[in-house]
């Protein structure tokens, strides 16, 4: 193998995953386990054949064989016996060996039933006892009894050689039957030579494969792990340049990669957010340059710009008192412009004036019924609801944490609003209503008015904002940004309800303890952009 190919080996193992490395490891693990598996099944079914052949074939052959040995013998020598005396109790034992030979043959014949070579050395044995039974054992048992055989005297030196014949078979059989058990021990003690050293390879190779599958986990998987968190923590101790080396398999590296990239758009992200609070700090500071001079504005309109505005207003009212009826009509028109000029001035001051103290000057939180709230801007508003007979009811009203003086204001306008902007010839009715939603209260202020066109529904809210002019409806179009301006303040929202028909409904929420409260000087909501701070 090449240079080339063996680098190109070494990077396809590398691009491995974990899952491939494990799933491999595993599959060749099984696959040599297996092997050895059927190799030790094997070998303890051979050891168990060679055991069960050894403990039920060839120990029992060996034992019937010297029994019917002793049946041969037994024969042998009950018919010698007989024939020399003649007594009838030598043949006791020539009859009951013919009765363990039967039965001690039967018995060889089933135990060797598949063995060929016992088989023969049976037939001889058999062949040897039948013909010295046939020669001697029957003639000689058959003599009366009483007096010695001569047949057997005369058959002594036959007799000897066919019963010798007997033994020579007998032997030559024990022997082949020897020979075989000692083989099949021999068999035995190899086969579990063998079992034992492949049980002793099978656990070899399991502490091997456990040993390899630690040393493989700690080099693949956890040192790789421990690097890559001992990076992490670096990088997360607050050295966010510190790069992240991918190791281990494909899997690890993109890991590896894939946090390397988290923080270096971690890095960009701190930049630009670094870049985004110094930007913000100098808006911050301009910020607070400006509300200082709105704030000196606010003192200057408060202070300075009322006492002109009250000698306008003053000589004004005066010259129109004095020389009104006594110059032309034009002159009189002028006069009449004049005052009404600085009576709108004075009025928009005082108005600014009210709406930039929302959050400044009454910031006091406590405990306010808004039923005796809104009791309280009814009798205020009393004049106006006589003129026009307007049916104000109202619904069972909730106390929360507010600034009572912002609460009476919120009431007024809304119902000053929805008092002024009646229908022509209709009575006014004005409901209110508060539901809990969830963890905030929900009011409704509703009325049989003019309505608000769905195209205005976010502009009433908006600061000198009016969809009327001032001859058709008094007023600056502060109103309703002073209660959007307030309902936010307590950490509510406010809107109008387009679904409402045939008058206006203005929906607002308002929390029963506000989480925050902006502190003195602090702008709220959208209105940051256009309230004016008072001193």
């Amino acid at each position: 193998m090449t240079d080339s190919e063996e680098r190109a080996g070494r990077r396809g193992l590398s691009a491995w995953t974990t899952r491939q490395w494990l799933r491999t490891g595993m599959a060749g693990a099984l696959a040599v386990l297996a092997l050895l598996g059927v190799a030790g099944a094997w070998m303890l079914g051979r050891t168990a054949s060679i055991s069960q052949d050894l403990v039920d074939v060839r120990s029992p052959a060996v034992t019937t064989a010297i029994r019917l040995e002793s049946a041969l013998l037994n024969q042998e020598t009950g018919v010698r016996g007989y024939g020399l005396t003649g007594t009838a109790d030598f043949l006791t034992p020539y009859r009951q060996g013919r009765a363990e030979q039967a039965a001690d043959l039967a018995q060889l014949s089933k135990l060797l039933h598949d063995d060929d070579v016992g088989l023969r050395d049976i037939k001889a044995v058999q062949d040897a006892m039948e013909t010295w039974r046939t020669r001697i054992g029957g003639p000689v048992a058959a003599s009366p009894p009483g007096a010695p055989s001569t047949l057997a005297s005369d058959r002594a030196a036959e007799g000897k050689r066919t019963f010798d014949e007997v033994r020579s078979a007998l032997s030559r059989q024990q022997e082949h039957l020897r020979a075989e058990q000692a083989g099949a021990r021999a068999d035995l003690a190899d086969m579990m030579r063998q079992r034992n050293w492949v049980f002793a390879a099978i656990a070899l190779f399991i502490l091997i494969l456990a040993g390899l599958v630690f040393e493989g986990l700690r080099r693949g998987i956890n040192e790789p792990l421990e690097r890559l968190g001992t990076q992490a923590r670096i990088i997360t101790g607050g050295d966010f340049t510190h790069p992240i080396t991918a190791t281990g398999p494909a899997d690890l590296k993109r890991l590896s990669d894939e946090i390397d990239l988290m923080r270096r758009r971690l890095v960009q992200e701190l930049a630009f957010s670094e870049e985004a609070r110094r930007r913000l700090d100098a808006q911050s500071a301009d910020l607070q340059r400006s509300n200082t001079e709105l704030e000196q504005f606010a003192y200057v309109a408060s202070h300075d710009l009322q006492e002109p505005l009250r000698k306008v207003s003053s000589f004004t009212q005066l010259l129109q008192r004095r020389y009104g009826g006594q110059l032309d009509e034009r002159a009189d028109q002028y006069i009449d412009f004049a005052v009404d000029g600085a009576n709108r001035m004075q009025t928009l001051i005082n108005d600014l004036l009210e709406f930039s103290r929302v959050g400044r000057v009454h910031n006091n939180h406590q405990a306010v019924d808004l039923g005796r709230a809104l009791d309280r801007t009814l009798s205020s508003l009393s004049l106006s609801i006589e003129e026009t007979g307007a049916e104000i009811t109202y619904d069972p009203l909730p106390t929360l944490i507010a600034d009572s003086t912002q609460m009476g204001m919120l009431w007024q306008n809304l119902i000053g609003n929805a008092v002024k902007f009646r229908r022509a010839g209709q009575t006014p009715r004005i409901h209110v209503s508060a539901v809990r939603d969830d963890v905030l209260w929900r009011f409704t202020v509703t009325d049989n008015g003019i309505g608000i066109a769905p195209e205005y529904a976010d502009k009433v809210f908006v600061i000198f904002q009016r969809l009327h002019t001032k001859d058709a409806y008094s007023g600056s179009g502060i109103g309703l940004a002073m209660c959007k301006k307030i309902v936010e303040f307590h950490g509510g929202t406010i809107a109008v309800d387009l679904t409402h028909e045939h008058g206006t409904r203005i929906v607002f929420t308002l929390a029963p303890e506000p989480a925050e409260r902006p502190g003195p000087g602090e702008l709220v909501g959208a209105d940051a952009s256009q309230a004016v701070p008072a001193s």
